[in-house]
């Protein structure tokens, strides 16, 4: 009996043409973004994603699954070598899901295209560590914030343009009473605030900063410390400066200077806010210059809280943190633990040396 030639079925594919890898790299790269989208990433972190691989992409020339562990050692130990941190570990990370992403869903068909084994060039060895250090943000003390809105305060009887300063300082003041961050604040619309709920009234915070690139995170933050008072006078006194339409959906509570085409007010931008809270603090209070900020505000206004006997469930919950120990962080320079601790640790000691005598 003799031995028969037999064809295998599974012919050899052939190796892919310039042309169709380039084609295939923007098909994975549009389905990389799909996954994203489909786990609920929002918009923002999904583009940070994609510019960060395009960083990447164009430093090394070549499609991004032909990368090994080397050209990574090149391009974080060299050319990123200088950069700060946060871009270093955010490149790491977008390289790292991609290619994840590659070898869950192309990888049989990469190695048959290329003859390539996908796998990322990023290990435990050049893996970018985080060395940067956690800032320390020490709120003002109370008095030195009164004079800060005292001073600013009186200017709004003498200044030039009397509904920008107004409107900026009511927003720094809504940071510092009741802890809202910039973004929030420039983002609130009239209808957001709600009279009727609680004993002061709540905002309705509709896009609120979410845990790990999850998008907008709503919460309802209750008018507390006299910001209700404050809304009041805004809105009666300033609002009306800017805008006649009080019924509009979409009204922005902070408008620009600026119309949009139908005539309408734009929403102040980010830059005008601190911008102003810069300059009051440059004019009311000098030493706080290059110091203070929104952020900081908000940091004030927590550790007021907790200094005034609001727990710290209550203010996470207010502020919309994840987690009780990110609002420990805005509160840890006000506590005396420590203090209290040595304080009744030397009267224990007296008592009993007076025992003694």
């Amino acid at each position: 009996m003799g031995v028969a030639a037999v064809r295998d079925l599974r012919s050899a594919r052939p190796v892919a043409s310039v042309e169709e890898l380039e084609r295939f790299e923007t098909d994975v790269l549009a389905g990389f973004v799909l996954a994203r989208a489909a786990t609920g990433l929002a918009d923002g972190t999904i583009r940070g994603d994609l510019s960060n691989l395009e960083q990447i992409r164009s430093w090394f020339g070549h499609p991004l699954w032909e990368m090994e562990p080397p050209d990574a050692d090149v391009y974080f130990g060299q050319v990123l070598r200088g950069v700060p941190s946060g871009t270093r570990l955010a490149r790491a990370a977008a390289l790292s899901v991609y290619f994840e992403f590659l070898e869950l869903r192309h990888k049989v068909e990469l190695h048959a295209m290329t003859g390539r084994v996908v796998e990322c060039p990023i290990d435990e060895m050049n893996r970018p560590r985080d060395r940067k250090d956690a800032k320390l943000r020490i709120p003002p003390h109370r008095d030195e914030v009164e004079t800060l809105f005292a001073g600013w305060a009186q200017e709004l009887a003498t200044c030039r343009k009397f509904a920008p300063t107004a409107r900026n300082y009511t927003a720094s003041r809504l940071m510092a009473e009741i802890g809202l961050r910039i973004n929030e604040t420039r983002h609130l619309d009239l209808d957001d605030i709600r009279w009727e709920l609680g004993y002061f009234g709540k905002l309705h915070v509709r896009i609120g900063k979410g845990s790990r690139g999850s998008g907008p995170r709503e919460r309802m933050v209750p008018l507390l410390n006299g910001a209700d008072r404050l809304l009041r006078w805004y809105i009666e006194d300033v609002w009306g400066q800017f805008d006649d339409d009080y019924t509009r959906p979409g009204a922005p509570l902070l408008p620009s200077e600026r119309t949009a085409t139908d005539g309408s007010r734009n929403r102040v931008g980010y830059n005008a806010l601190r911008s102003g809270l810069a300059e009051a603090t440059a004019a009311y209070l000098p030493q706080w210059v290059g110091r203070m900020s929104p952020h900081v505000l908000r940091h004030y206004c927590a550790s007021q809280l907790y200094l005034n006997g609001v727990d710290l469930i209550s203010i996470q919950e207010m502020y919309g943190h994840a987690w009780v120990a990110t609002t420990m962080k805005y509160v840890h320079v006000h506590r005396t633990r420590i203090e209290e601790a040595w304080v009744a640790g030397q009267r224990r000691a007296a008592a009993r040396l007076e025992g003694l005598m």
